[in-house]
């Protein structure tokens, strides 16, 4: 698929092509994976990476909020984080003679949520009002988060001693799920004879601002989707809701976090309309964590089964 294409005063895509190319310099051999991840991004949404320890999840990352100019915590989550450790607490000031919030790590524009499956369930349902309305209420008061305000979340989904797997609930509120996988014996040869990953991202410049952000973000919202594009999409929601290896089908909300995704990966190659392919690139990544099969089968098969069985018309 071609870069984005950049047209007259349109600084902020001008620039996406670089920004593309500089992770991928990083993550290697994984530029299927870089491209949904700005996807994500750009649709707005918060993106959990889910995969074995050691194959660059961190590192993704921290790429992508160097790249993108983001401020960014990073918060490893374990059984005895509380939910104030993350949003923060009023601490009294004797000075001024009364309380004053102190703001957690939650008050950043790109929170890495490190193993997000060793938080216990208080403390996962904490991000829920944050990553659903870009807020929180503390102490009553509604405190609002950074315009760009972005979840990344990480989990080892092999070693399940001592996780609270999340529930739907908090799954849906992730636009993608993805898995980087190993490297090709290409890129894993780069990464050995390469210099440290950590190192390299020290020194990444940015590419974008908030800024850049905000308004890619308003042009993807804009990328035009025609009613065939809408009539296949709408099949394959239809589908999910009843196949035979499927509990429950995929909600309206999830249907439109495929068409944001879809118009993203849109704005991504630099076109003003959404084809179905762009439907089908991104499908397995949104719709797959939030598909609940009735047996063992697995959720990204269930979501290439789909693509294969629905049919796009002209």
């Amino acid at each position: 698929m071609p870069d984005a294409i950049a047209t007259p005063g349109n600084a902020s895509l001008a620039r996406l092509p670089k920004a593309l190319a500089q992770v991928n310099a990083l993550v290697l051999g994984k530029t299927h994976a870089v491209r949904l991840a700005f996807a994500c991004l750009l649709a707005g949404g918060h993106l959990l990476l889910e995969d074995i320890p050691g194959v660059g999840k961190t590192t993704l990352a921290h790429a992508l909020a160097h790249t993108c100019g983001l401020a960014y915590q990073r918060v490893q989550f374990t059984s005895d984080l509380t939910p104030t450790d993350i949003i923060g607490v009023g601490i009294y000031e004797r000075e001024h003679g009364q309380f004053r919030f102190h703001p957690g790590p939650l008050f950043t524009e790109l929170l890495l949520a490190d193993e997000i499956n060793r938080g216990t369930p208080k403390v996962q349902s904490a991000l829920l009002e944050a990553m659903a309305e870009s807020q929180v209420s503390v102490e009553g008061e509604t405190r609002a988060l950074p315009a760009v305000f972005t979840v990344i979340a990480t989990q080892n989904p092999l070693d399940l001693a001592g996780t609270h797997p999340l529930p739907d609930s908090q799954l849906d509120r992730f636009l993608m799920r993805l898995s980087l996988g190993y490297p090709d014996a290409a890129a894993e040869r780069a990464l050995l004879a390469g210099e440290d990953r950590r190192a390299l991202l020290r020194e990444l410049p940015a590419r974008l601002a908030a800024s850049d952000l905000l308004a890619l973000r308003q042009q993807a919202r804009a990328v035009n989707t025609s009613a065939a594009v809408l009539d296949y999409l709408q099949a394959l929601l239809a589908a999910t809701r009843d196949h035979a290896e499927i509990r429950v089908g995929l909600s309206p909300r999830a249907g439109l976090a495929v068409l944001a995704a879809a118009r993203a990966w849109a704005l991504l190659a630099g076109r003003d309309h959404v084809m179905p392919e762009d439907v089908q690139a991104v499908f397995a990544a949104v719709a797959a964590h939030r598909l609940q099969p009735l047996r063992n089968s697995s959720r990204e098969s269930l979501a290439a089964a789909l693509l294969a069985e629905v049919s796009v018309r002209a």
